[in-house]
């Protein structure tokens, strides 16, 4: 059986500028800015959190299905999910558009200005979840507002368990639309600013929004994260990376890890502790699709840190 990975496909532009943002932006002049950096240094990755979600869930051995749009820029990432072997039948071309993109520029102290055009993501809610076969878990992470709302809707209607991963797209929703989600999904996955926020915007407690799913999953970086599940709060520990190098697509790694754990019906802290391993050996590498292991190397890195083999 398959998981559908509802969410956005992206590239990422990252440029790097070789001195201080606050060198070249002076404050009495901020209300006819008109500033120019010279990049010398720059990279194109393949994002998105649907991408991200998929590729590491095919590492693990998972059967992921990616369902998002894409615009008449996309033959580069089409090429690179086909050599891995993903299946694009549920990604639509949407004609005359661009593909979901960010420009990132940092500078010298990791200052970062960052332009973000969802171009086709935006037609998100043109996907369908009934269209999807032989599919018994979702996941509805990061994408047009439309399509976050319809594809929930869809999930639930059709009888299948999936995991709301509001991300960066939390603030487009009310507490009332926060609380919908919620209701309609059987697992909730947030970081700990995103909980916070989650929160205010619905007047409850995360203890309190724990009661209305099987399991409602807070990262916390380097302390790791915590599973509410069943009136029981299980901390699961981060696990030492070996480089710290880029923090982009770590929680897309851990979401991964979730989604094998929970359709292998693995226990909560096997599960968590597969995420957190999977966050882990992202952020030694750039970019959100760069790590590479095999499924054996998984296992034994988990074996070696948790004692126990699970994949």
């Amino acid at each position: 059986m398959h998981t559908l990975i509802c969410g956005s496909m992206a590239y990422d532009t990252i440029m790097v500028f070789n001195d201080h943002f606050k060198n070249h932006i002076l404050p009495e002049k901020i209300h006819i800015l008109n500033v120019a950096f010279l990049v010398p240094d720059m990279r194109r990755e393949f994002g998105g959190c649907a991408g991200n979600i998929a590729y590491n869930l095919q590492m693990i051995g998972g059967n992921p299905l990616i369902m998002a749009s894409v615009g008449d820029d996309h033959q580069p990432y089409a090429s690179r999910l086909s050599n891995l072997g993903l299946v694009q039948t549920y990604i639509r071309h949407i004609e005359g558009t661009f593909t979901a993109q960010a420009f990132i520029t940092t500078d010298l102290a990791d200052n970062q200005i960052t332009a973000f055009h969802p171009g086709a993501m935006n037609f998100s809610h043109e996907n369908h979840v009934m269209d999807a076969k032989n599919v018994s878990l979702g996941i509805v992470a990061p994408d047009g507002r439309d399509g976050m709302v319809q594809h929930a809707r869809e999930f639930h209607e059709a009888g299948i368990p999936f995991m709301f991963d509001p991300g960066q797209g939390l603030p487009m929703f009310n507490g009332e639309e926060l609380l919908d989600f919620i209701a309609k999904a059987d697992y909730v996955a947030v970081n700990d600013y995103e909980g916070q926020l989650l929160c205010e915007r619905t007047g409850r407690t995360l203890e309190a929004l724990a009661k209305l799913v099987k399991g409602l999953i807070v990262t916390r970086g380097s302390e790791g994260s915590i599973i509410y599940s069943d009136g029981q709060q299980i901390e699961i520990p981060s696990v030492k990376p070996e480089k710290l190098i880029d923090p982009t697509g770590c929680g897309d790694a851990y979401r991964a890890g979730l989604l094998y754990g929970l359709i292998n019906e693995m226990d909560w802290r096997s599960t968590g502790q597969l995420a957190s391993l999977m966050g882990a050996l992202k952020i030694a590498q750039r970019g959100g699709q760069n790590h590479s292991f095999s499924r054996n190397e998984i296992d034994q890195r988990y074996f070696e840190i948790f004692g126990n083999r699970i994949l």
